[in-house]
């Protein structure tokens, strides 16, 4: 066993319209196929953008989408991230809940590291070979815990939004 020098990276994702996107690590370039196709049957209409960073071969940022800005945005990540086999899927008027299972069951993915509309930081390690996805820093840090207002909030908001019963 050698050891091999590497250095830690932290890469900020960029999503200025504060989008929902799906972060994770698969294994075989018919992910990109098999996302998009995972979308379109999910949630008609589905607006996203999706980039998959091959890594082996052409080693090319693999992308697909029904929107344009979305697969742009998805592409610049990518590249900025570099890690082999990872994608990352910006959704826009969709949410990760009506997809997330369903992404997950695709036999190529192998993990998902995030889903979220946060500001994320994604921890690399870089080596002559190439990059890797560490985890991830998703938001902020707690600033307490949820007291009886809290609770009864966020049992509101789940009921607002449609995803709780009244």
């Amino acid at each position: 066993m050698t050891e091999i020098p590497f250095q830690l990276k932290l890469v900020q994702i960029e999503n200025p319209d504060a989008l929902n996107f799906i972060l994770g690590q698969s294994h075989f370039i018919k992910t990109v196929e098999d996302i998009h196709e995972v979308m379109v049957t999910a949630v008609p209409g589905a607006k996203f953008g999706l980039a998959f960073c091959e890594s082996s071969g052409a080693t090319l940022v693999r992308s697909t989408g029904t929107d344009d800005a979305s697969k742009a945005l998805a592409e610049r990540n990518a590249l900025a991230l570099g890690a082999g086999h990872s994608f990352i899927l910006f959704l826009r008027d969709v949410y990760p809940i009506n997809v997330l299972n369903a992404i997950k069951m695709v036999p190529e993915v192998a993990t998902v590291f995030c889903v979220t509309a946060n500001p994320v930081q994604v921890i690399l390690a870089e080596s002559a070979q190439g990059r890797g996805i560490l985890g991830v820093i998703d938001g902020g840090r707690p600033a307490g815990v949820e007291d009886a207002d809290g609770v009864a909030w966020r049992k509101d908001f789940l009921r607002m939004i449609g995803y709780k019963i009244r």
